[in-house]
């Protein structure tokens, strides 16, 4: 379909129907750019070849006919040999299909799993990644015209990529894709959503063809039925507690502490007193005990801490 439109012989609905596979993706346009100029250099390299083929023919038709008598051979010059360019053009022509076919397969992927403890591993582009426990991240690389570095993420991980204008880091998470060049981040992926948190440079996140930008010090919890949110600012800093191993709280709600307490040291702290759930609490905890931090939290607020079977309950 594509030669014969550059030969000017399709009709209006086929002409149409290429118009529009170009139009369709980027990599379909640079496929026809690419196609174009083979096929214009084809015809440049036809027209300026010193092979004569007239000749060559001569010279044939004088060998097979050595023990026969010689026939009068009159050459039909054309003024252009389509077969040349076509020559020249399959050839070409296949070079380029093949770069597409192999350029755009991925590499061999990259599969990292954390299972009971932290792991912290420096991807083949140099980026480096902490996932927190019970988390897995495959990764692969495709190369090409369309190149990226491509992840896939199930539960939390901290990304410090390294920058790499022409290949863009695309994670993907529970249909959302998050997409950059250069920056640190974070994302969290739960049972009923998804958080993304930045801690430098820019970051996409699309789901369902709407994109929302985000940069440093900006979060997005994004529902895992439904759409985009609006991004909100970063409140505290508890999310990096698996990195760190601190847990600084700043004017943070006491039910976030606690939610963040017994995901780190899988315990169940329950808050029996409803009012006490959105007390602040500002301090830091680095690396204390479940006890010492328990003990804070009830002089704090004048709190007592029960022990019910294998759950903790502030009252």
């Amino acid at each position: 379909m594509l030669v014969k439109f550059m030969l000017n012989e399709v009709n209006e609905e086929e002409r149409l129907q290429v118009t529009n596979w170009i139009a369709q993706s980027e990599q379909n346009r640079k496929y026809f750019n690419h196609f174009e100029l083979i096929w214009q250099n084809s015809k440049l390299l036809a027209s300026t070849s010193k092979v004569d083929e007239d000749a060559a023919w001569l010279r044939f038709q004088n060998r097979i006919n050595q023990t026969e008598k010689q026939a009068v051979v009159i050459p039909i010059r054309r003024h252009f040999n389509w077969m040349k360019v076509a020559a020249v053009f399959i050839v070409a022509v296949s070079i380029l299909s093949l770069f597409y076919i192999t350029s755009s397969r991925p590499s061999s992927p990259v599969n990292l799993a954390s299972y009971d403890s932290v792991v912290k591993d420096t991807l083949p582009d140099n980026s480096i990644v902490t996932l927190n426990k019970h988390s897995t991240l495959k990764y692969e690389e495709r190369k090409g015209l369309n190149s990226s570095r491509l992840a896939t993420l199930k539960g939390e991980g901290f990304f410090n990529v390294s920058p790499d204008k022409a290949k863009p880091f695309i994670i993907q998470v529970d249909g959302i894709e998050v997409k950059v060049v250069g920056t640190s981040f974070n994302i969290k992926n739960l049972a009923d959503h998804t958080e993304i948190i930045v801690e430098s440079g820019v970051v996409s996140v699309s789901k369902n063809n709407k994109l929302v930008t985000l940069v440093k010090g900006e979060k997005l919890v994004v529902p895992h039925a439904g759409g985009l949110p609006v991004k909100e600012k970063i409140t505290d800093k508890l999310y990096n507690y698996y990195r760190s191993r601190e847990f600084v709280c700043d004017n943070t709600p006491l039910w976030k502490v606690v939610e963040v307490v017994n995901e780190a040291y899988g315990t169940k702290i329950v808050i029996g007193k409803k009012e006490a759930r959105s007390l602040p609490l500002t301090t830091t905890f680095s690396n204390e005990p479940i006890d010492g931090i328990l003990s804070v939290i009830s002089v704090t607020f004048g709190l007592s801490v029960i022990k019910e079977g294998d759950s903790i309950i502030l009252k």
